[in-house]
């Protein structure tokens, strides 16, 4: 499988506080054959903060990685939905707009290479590997296990600009954590918004709309939820027991990285896959599922 190679984007909170999807990322890629060298002197992409407060500065920010990702062959591969987000958007709007292209190459004192494919890992897996090529590789099946695959709102959204999969009705994670093994579950609440954008202003609101999507995935019957976003499992994870405690119920629902997930069902370690770092222990639950 080594005629895969790929540039890779981490970003700042796999270097942070999603340390563990970091991890598992390139674990797995490992694991599966795949060429993964990161890309040097990467900066923030800017995120939330950056395309709220100064335009010219998300673009230009944006734009420096994917020169920067020029040094290294491959496509650039992202696993933060965020970052993926502002690439792309970023290859939309410099595309369209002349003038805007124009400010951000004398921001950055260079050309804006638009070219560079930037692809989530999502994709990655699902068609540059390929279904048939990832059920091969796995050793250990997560038939017992019943996940509930959260997009948020920024992997599928707007239409015309990640184009990783239908926007309203998608189905990449699905087949992805399928050609593992796994069931999925169908539910209500698996394209919107966890509120990442308030994680400091409005916490409160970030409680009830987390506490909607935790409630939804209770409800149809999940063991877990499997993300593709640090901000979405920061919310999901991180603050399930102070939402517990705020709405006097219990979910007791571990959030998994994708690659968490496909990386346990090819046989990598709770160690090489971060599991321990996770707030909400998903040890007994695999350990009853026969998956540890």
């Amino acid at each position: 499988m080594n005629d895969l190679r790929y540039s890779y984007y981490p970003g700042c909170s796999l270097h942070a506080s999603a340390g563990e999807y970091d991890l598992s990322t390139r674990e797995l890629f490992a694991a599966l054959g795949i060429g993964f060298e990161e890309i040097p002197d990467w900066i923030c992409c800017g995120a939330t903060p950056a395309h709220n407060v100064d335009e010219l500065l998300s673009l230009s920010l944006s734009a420096k990685n994917l020169e920067l990702a020029r040094q290294v062959s491959g496509d650039m591969a992202v696993a933060c939905a965020s970052c993926f987000s502002r690439l792309k958007f970023t290859q939309h709007i410099l595309g369209e707009n002349e003038t805007k292209r124009q400010l951000v190459e004398k921001a950055i004192d260079g050309p804006v290479h638009l070219e560079q494919r930037v692809k989530h890992l999502l994709e990655i897996l699902a068609r540059d590997l390929g279904l048939d090529r990832l059920t091969q590789a796995v050793k250990k099946p997560l038939g017992t296990l019943k996940v509930a695959c959260y997009y948020g709102c920024l992997l599928t959204r707007p239409t015309d600009v990640p184009n990783l999969d239908c926007t309203e009705a998608p189905t990449i994670m699905e087949k992805v954590i399928e050609a593992a093994g796994a069931q999925t579950v169908a539910w209500s609440h698996r394209l919107e918004c966890c509120g990442a954008n308030f994680t400091l202003s409005r916490p409160g609101v970030v409680l009830q709309l987390s506490h909607a999507i935790l409630d939804s995935a209770k409800a149809a019957g999940a063991d877990c939820i499997m993300v593709a976003c640090p901000l979405c499992h920061g919310n999901l994870d991180i603050r399930q027991q102070e939402i517990e405690g705020v709405y006097a119920t219990q979910y007791g629902l571990p959030v998994f990285y994708i690659t968490q997930l496909l990386g346990l069902a090819l046989g990598l370690s709770v160690e090489q896959l971060g599991l321990d770092a996770l707030i909400v222990n998903p040890l007994p639950l695999l350990t009853e599922r026969g998956l540890l």
